[in-house]
């Protein structure tokens, strides 16, 4: 079982999760990707952002959001979003847990998070002109902190 599990929700841009398993390599975590994806996986600049870490890749491509809460219980998801109050800092991570993420142009649905707000959290942002960060930035944040939890 993974430290923790990354779920990235109908990622658009290739280069975006390209990184992030390049990350997860380095960790030994869980990539989850839920279609539709805006990209193919055999995609260039996908390969070429993961390198030569993507034959290592632990992934697994679902077809819905539904396909995937199947297996995990809602008390090991956390949903990251811009829209909520409570800080990633504040979160204490279990082992197992999921980080979900959404699309980079438009986050995730209101919808998928609202009946379990209580989960929703976010990274921080101080600036005044910035709609989010950019979303290899974010699950890198995230997942860091995690494993710090977890490590210590």
């Amino acid at each position: 079982m993974s430290l923790i599990n990354i779920v990235l929700y109908q990622p658009e841009i290739p280069q975006n999760t390209g990184n992030i398993a390049r990350m997860c390599v380095s960790n030994d975590l869980h990539l989850h990707l839920i279609k539709p994806l805006g990209f193919e996986l055999s995609d260039k600049y996908l390969k070429r952002s993961g390198l030569d870490y993507w034959q290592y890749i632990n992934y697994t491509v679902y077809n819905s959001w539904d396909e995937l809460i199947k297996q995990c219980l809602i008390n090991q998801i956390w949903f990251l979003t811009t829209k909520s109050e409570q800080s990633y800092w504040d979160v204490e991570f279990k082992e197992g847990d999921y980080l979900v993420f959404g699309p980079e142009t438009k986050g995730l649905p209101m919808d998928l998070m609202q009946e379990h707000w209580s989960r929703a959290i976010t990274v921080p942002m101080y600036g005044e002109h910035a709609r989010s960060l950019n979303l290899a930035s974010t699950v890198q944040t995230v997942a860091y902190e995690a494993l710090r939890q977890l490590s210590s």
